[in-house]
């Protein structure tokens, strides 16, 4: 293989949002992003280790060189789903961004494929790169950036739509972080630019967590936009960041 795409962790845990939660993963986290969301808790910078689990769900992390090469990954992915059979749904290729290392993704998810279905979670800007590694995905779970939560500095509207006009050739979802400065109109936003695209699509609301891991929102508010969405789309969902909850990783 050409190209090693740079990972920073690899663990076993319990989806926590969209349209797989609650189903138990591989989770796969790709290093760097192309955006600065201000409720990322997440550090991105080059390591020269990959923080892998001992053991699946074990909580307890040691360093791999980086960058795992794809035999070793799909050894170490068939060892879990080994050891726990039909425990993992899916392998949750996560980030960052992963679309911006889709060269490397091209040459290792049809391997990984193998073993598992592959589960995308991206911010849903770059459906270029999308369209290099799509063939090897089976969902897909894409963001929409709410200014009054992400904060990106720009608005991300007409990437968006680019984005989801690819990935309707996949089972894809659309998540939004709602927070209590959250507007109805950013809401009719989102929903225009789904119901234009597929409006069959689903549409998680994520109330925006606190550093304790629970709901940083009034319940008020997340009822007064769910019905704002509800009005549009036919398929509606409110789900908090269950990981968090759990304590898991």
């Amino acid at each position: 293989m050409s190209n090693s795409a740079r990972i920073s962790e690899i663990f076993s845990s319990i989806q926590g949002e969209g349209y797989l939660a609650g189903r138990r993963q591989v989770f796969i986290r790709l290093d760097e992003c192309n955006l600065d969301c201000r409720y990322c808790d997440t550090v991105y910078e080059k390591n020269f280790f990959c923080q892998v689990e001992t053991a699946p769900g074990s909580g307890t992390l040691c360093a791999l060189p980086q960058p795992p090469g794809v035999d070793g990954l799909v050894t170490l992915v068939s060892e879990w789903c080994s050891r726990l059979p039909g425990a993992h749904h899916s392998i949750s290729v996560t980030g960052g961004e992963p679309l911006l290392q889709s060269e490397a993704l091209r040459e290792w998810l049809p391997e990984l494929r193998r073993i598992l279905p592959i589960h995308l979670e991206t911010n849903g800007t770059l459906p270029v790169q999308l369209g290099r590694v799509i063939d090897s995905i089976d969902y897909i779970s894409m963001d929409m950036k709410l200014p009054s939560t992400a904060g990106c500095g720009q608005e991300l509207w007409h990437e968006h739509r680019r984005f989801l006009e690819a990935a309707v050739q996949r089972q894809v979802s659309v998540k939004v972080v709602i927070g209590q400065d959250t507007s109805p109109e950013e809401i009719g936003q989102v929903c225009a630019i789904v119901a234009a695209v597929e409006r069959s699509t689903p549409l998680f609301l994520q109330p925006l967590s606190n550093a304790a891991g629970g709901v940083a929102i009034a319940a008020e508010r997340i009822l007064h936009l769910q019905e704002t969405a509800a009005a549009l789309l036919p398929d509606v969902r409110v789900i908090p960041q269950m990981h968090k909850m759990l304590g898991a990783l």
